[in-house]
């Protein structure tokens, strides 16, 4: 059995896309920095026959996400599949004009850094398995940069440059990295955005392994 390592957990996408993989007969291990959100996040998946376990690890923190992903390994099984997808701090949606040098530090080490840190925590484990997939869920200012988010924007730039680099190195090791980008809000009642629609679709993309880009619906003109 092997282990789907959530970064992100939290009651909305990451419990949708938890209960996916797990019901798909991954264990799952849930990384977040509240204890009592992961408490209440695996109780609520042990009801539904789901093995899941809390760790946890602050991502701007590099040496407790590490030890959680080890720890997690350790525990339930190697991880096969990562997925990164923390929600960005309202303190990143700073205006271009008033977002200055020191303000894109936290972002750049929330969505930079920590997918640098998790993947190579995880990467040994993918390659003794011999595959792997990796995971990035992100908004539409990663590919359309919005000015009126500037940090998120430049971090989530710096993101998908990495993501796209993974993806291109790390195919001819059977280990498929893919970014999903959510162009609105995930809304509980949103057709293709849910979810719920969006646990079913980057569990897609995990089993069919095509492409790095995908898109939950079009971005908006």
């Amino acid at each position: 059995m092997t282990t789907f390592a959530l970064i992100g957990a939290g009651p909305g996408l990451g419990l949708a896309t938890a209960r996916r993989f797990g019901t798909a007969g991954h264990t799952v291990a849930l990384i977040s920095r509240s204890t009592d959100t992961l408490d209440a996040l695996t109780a609520e998946l042990a009801r539904d026959g789901v093995e899941a376990r809390g760790f946890a690890a602050d991502v701007l923190d590099r040496e407790s996400l590490t030890a959680a992903l080890r720890a997690a390994a350790d525990t339930l099984g190697p991880v096969e599949v990562l997925q990164y997808s923390p929600v960005p701090r309202a303190d990143f949606m700073k205006q271009v004009l008033d977002t200055n040098a020191d303000d894109v530090d936290a972002p750049l080490a929330f969505s930079v850094k920590g997918p640098v840190t998790a993947v190579h925590a995880v990467l040994p484990g993918m390659r003794e398995l011999g595959r792997g997939t990796v995971l990035f869920v992100n908004g539409g200012s990663a590919v359309r940069p919005n000015p009126n988010v500037a940090g998120t924007s430049i971090a989530f730039a710096g993101e998908s440059a990495y993501a796209r680099m993974l993806h291109d190195v790390l195919a001819p090791e059977n280990i498929h990295v893919a970014q999903l980008i959510v162009p609105g809000a995930i809304r509980p009642d949103a057709e293709h955005s849910s979810p719920e629609a969006l646990a079913r679709r980057l569990y897609e993309i995990h089993g069919e392994r095509d492409g790095f880009r995908h898109y939950s619906e079009p971005l908006p003109d």
